[in-house]
């Protein structure tokens, strides 16, 4: 260390741990440090050792006692040398005589330098970079010495310049800062001179060169940095004029109000900003040793015309924690440590133009025990005070292409639901796949591959699978619109299930041969277009219906049999079925006749077979078609009567 103050952290349980601070004296004989034990305390010598304790970090702080003051005539307690001091130190952890962590630190003061004597009156003078340029030798980095292949260099003697006089710096680097331009007359830098670069020259003296600048004094403007500040009210009569979308929400100490949200790189930020009008859902992994407690729910939230709300929250306790708790490692009970902590948080922000209403949270706790991994969940939705659903920016209710599907649980405390399907990573196997929610308007077929041994149970597989299958679809209901509202049920259709067929045929005892496997999860979601919304088109969820396909399931032998696990592949398919809002009206009899006749909906028009002669046929002059058209009228009828039977009679008379 080379201050007063060094910090260093402490990492794990610190409860029972004494922390502790040693000089260490070097032996003379030996030169090595002298051992240290547990028996030190928090102040050795001028230096002074603070702890901070946390739950599974400790921070500790040394930092130096005396001044680091040059000493003068007669004066004690300071620095007699610029080097003030050269000490080793130990830091150490102890737990009871046992030594846990040992710190050394070596120490190399210098004592504050200021200046004593007497100020000269003659100020600096630097030159005007416009006329004369600041810097004569700008590869004289060195004070006092002189610096290789710098010929501008004064301090170089004339025997270190020959040294290396071939090799000196060229350009301005090497004092050349001052060379012609390429645009002066006199100069003769040019590879390729145009001809027309005599009349166009410049006539300028060496004192006028573009590498000082200041050919063209123009009007210079401040560039305006954005602040970090909150954009707040900063005087008394500046109102704040309340929240436009994308702005984020503060609370009455001026701060932003913070909700955990994913970042880009997919990780979770605890302290993100709530921006106005736009929702969000997010779910984000953690333990009991990286928990950490969100922001209060009595912070009051700015409403955006300088008033103050109070949260409106409701807290409810978590019965199922197998929807949130992901993995569980095996512990002895004596030494599992349970917290009470918080597994969701929902926040609605009631809304009206520019200004919050009201807002309501509600916060599921749970237990959370050390080794297990919680899925924590964060929703954010933005309600208009004019609707009770939640509304979509630009108030477009309706679904969208690619948005996912809405589902719910109306039958469970937690009404929030979900549609997925599988996205296989790896070898593709069930065990290592992954969940993405289904999108409106796009079919999709996943699957994943089932591990199966030779002995395994028919009833048992039967039973797997389908549990696999049913963890893809966590919900009862599913919204007909995307802003379905979780309070009334007329917005949600109950999804119909239809149980997997089963022929009860039995296998005789035989190994490797399971028949009647629901290995196929079909998903049908009939939907229609209901409307519009300025224009854009409306479509609404009327039916969703979940079947099973099953399959004979067989064991695939390999070479000599010796593998006893086989592999049975699952899918899920989604398909999207369009149909008319309202039932078509039975077709008349005119309408049957009129469809012969309509050019629209028959490839051969018989209404349009004189097209050419009428005045919609603007290809060609009216006149020009209408003599064509009688030059054809007179061949078909002169056709006519040479092939008439009285035709010849007349022709032999």
């Amino acid at each position: 260390m080379s201050g007063p103050r060094v910090n260093s952290f402490f990492l794990g349980n610190s409860s029972g741990v004494n922390f502790s601070i040693v000089l260490s004296p070097r032996d003379e004989e030996t030169g090595k440090l002298q051992l240290a034990n547990c028996s030190g305390s928090k102040r050795a010598g001028d230096w002074n050792l603070d702890v901070t304790r946390g739950m599974n970090t400790s921070k500790l702080t040394v930092s130096l006692t005396r001044t680091l003051e040059l000493c003068l005539s007669n004066a004690t307690e300071c620095c007699p040398s610029p080097l003030c001091m050269v000490e080793t130190l130990q830091v150490l952890a102890c737990r009871g005589s046992v030594m846990l962590a040992q710190l050394l630190i070596q120490a190399e003061i210098f004592a504050n330098s200021s200046f004593i004597g007497n100020v000269s009156e003659n100020a600096t003078i630097i030159p005007n970079q416009a006329f004369k340029p600041l810097g004569s030798c700008p590869c004289n980095l060195t004070a006092g010495a002189c610096d290789v292949r710098c010929c501008c260099d004064l301090e170089c003697t004339p025997d270190l310049q020959q040294l290396f006089s071939g090799s000196c710096f060229t350009g301005v680097f090497g004092g050349d800062v001052n060379p012609p331009f390429d645009q002066l007359c006199s100069s003769q830098s040019m590879e390729f001179t145009p001809e027309w670069f005599p009349f166009l020259c410049v006539q300028s003296s060496l004192d006028n060169t573009p590498f000082l600048g200041y050919f063209y004094h123009g009007s210079t403007s401040t560039p305006k940095v954005p602040s970090f500040k909150i954009p707040l009210q900063t005087s008394p009569g500046k109102l704040f004029t309340g929240y436009r979308e994308g702005d984020p929400i503060v609370t009455e100490e001026d701060e932003y109000f913070t909700v955990p949200q994913q970042s880009m790189a997919g990780q979770c930020v605890g302290n993100a900003p709530v921006a106005y009008l736009h929702s969000f859902d997010v779910k984000c992994l953690t333990s009991l040793e990286s928990y950490k407690e969100g922001l209060p729910h009595d912070v009051r939230i700015n409403t955006g015309t300088a008033d103050f709300i109070q949260q409106n929250v409701v807290y409810r306790t978590i019965t199922d924690r197998g929807k949130f708790i992901t993995e569980s490692e095996s512990l002895p009970a004596a030494e599992v440590l349970c917290q009470n902590v918080t597994f969701a948080e929902h926040y609605k922000f009631i809304w009206k133009d520019e200004n919050i209403e009201k807002v309501n949270v509600t916060v599921f706790l749970g237990s959370l025990c050390d080794g297990e991994i919680l899925t924590q969940r964060f929703t954010v939705e933005f309600l208009s005070l004019t609707s009770t659903s939640r509304e979509e920016l630009f108030e477009n209710p309706g679904y969208q292409a690619g948005k996912p599907v809405r589902a719910a649980n109306l039958n469970a405390s937690d009404p929030l639901g979900s549609l997925n399907i599988w996205q296989p990573a790896g070898r593709g196997l069930c065990a290592s796949a992954t969940y993405r929610p289904v999108l409106f308007g796009v079919d999709s077929y996943s699957g994943c591959i089932l591990e199966v041994d030779i002995n395994e149970d028919c009833s048992l597989l039967r039973g797997n699978v389908t549990e696999k299958l049913n963890a893809l679809i966590q919900a009862t209901h599913i919204g007909k619109r995307d802003n379905s509202s979780y309070s009334d049920l007329n917005d949600w259709v109950e999804i119909i299930r239809l149980d997997p067929f089963s022929s009860n045929v039995s296998t005789g005892g035989l190994k490797g041969i399971c028949p009647d496997i629901p290995a196929n999860l079909n998903i049908r979601i009939i939907f229609a277009r209901v409307g519009a919304v300025q224009g854009i088109p409306q479509q609404q969820i009327l039916a969703v219906q979940i079947s099973y396909s099953t399959v004979l399931w067989q064991f695939q032998c390999g070479l000599g049999c010796r593998n006893t696990l086989s592999f049975l592949p699952i899918t899920a398919s989604v398909q999207f079925i369009e149909v008319p809002a309202q039932p078509p009206l039975p077709v008349t009899r005119y309408q049957k006749i009129y469809a012969e006749f309509d050019c629209n909906q028959n490839d051969v028009c018989w209404p349009q077979l004189l097209y050419p002669l009428t005045r919609f046929y603007t290809g060609e002059p009216y006149s020009q078609c209408l003599a064509k058209g009688l030059l054809l009228a007179f061949l078909v009828l002169l056709a006519a009567i040479m092939n008439s039977p009285w035709f010849p009679k007349l022709w032999n008379r």
